[in-house]
């Protein structure tokens, strides 16, 4: 899967270093991987949710969540927002549902 953008993994760590190593995991798994819908992807990432057009990663533990818009036919995932479980609850993500 190409994944559209790592800045936005670079720009979390900085600020919550512990989400790092975790990020990067994520990252690395689902770069190698070829999924075709979201039933293929919860074989990797059994916890993830969907939520109307975006998926919700529980990344570290459920420390972090990590929402992405996934195109399957072109085999793109955008990550929109990483956030702490805490910003999560927040809400703000759920500006870009559709």
């Amino acid at each position: 899967m190409r994944i559209i953008t790592r800045k936005r993994i670079y720009d979390f760590a900085k600020k919550h270093s512990n989400s790092k190593k975790v990020l990067n995991e994520w990252y690395n798994i689902v770069d190698k991987s070829d999924y075709s819908s979201f039933t293929d992807l919860r074989k990797t990432f059994p916890r993830a949710d969907k939520v109307q057009n975006l998926t919700i990663f529980n990344v570290g533990g459920n420390k972090y969540r990590l929402i992405a818009a996934i195109h399957y036919n072109t085999k793109c995932i955008f990550i929109r927002h990483i956030l702490t479980h805490s910003d999560y609850d927040k809400g703000i993500w759920k500006k870009d549902l559709k």
